[in-house]
């Protein structure tokens, strides 16, 4: 049985490109646009919108957002 390569060699505009990939494909879905479901693979729920946003967040949880460090943080 073949096994998952667990070591990854992606670039940050790789990762860029497989998010906004993921927005468009969820925009289609939320349009009720079928060509975009037969892109993706076959599963029991077909509930592939809210699994496209589970990924879509965990992607963003690995984000480092840059905040300078040698004076105060005022956001906004």
């Amino acid at each position: 049985m073949p096994k998952y390569n667990r070591n990854f060699d992606l670039t940050l505009s790789d990762i860029d490109l497989i998010e906004a990939a993921l927005n468009v494909v969820k925009r289609d879905l939320s349009l009720g646009r079928e060509g975009s479901r037969a892109l993706l693979p076959q599963t029991d729920d077909e509930n592939h919108v809210h699994e496209i946003d589970d990924l879509l967040g965990r992607l963003h949880n690995q984000k480092i957002f840059f905040r300078p460090s040698d004076e105060p943080y005022v956001s906004g």
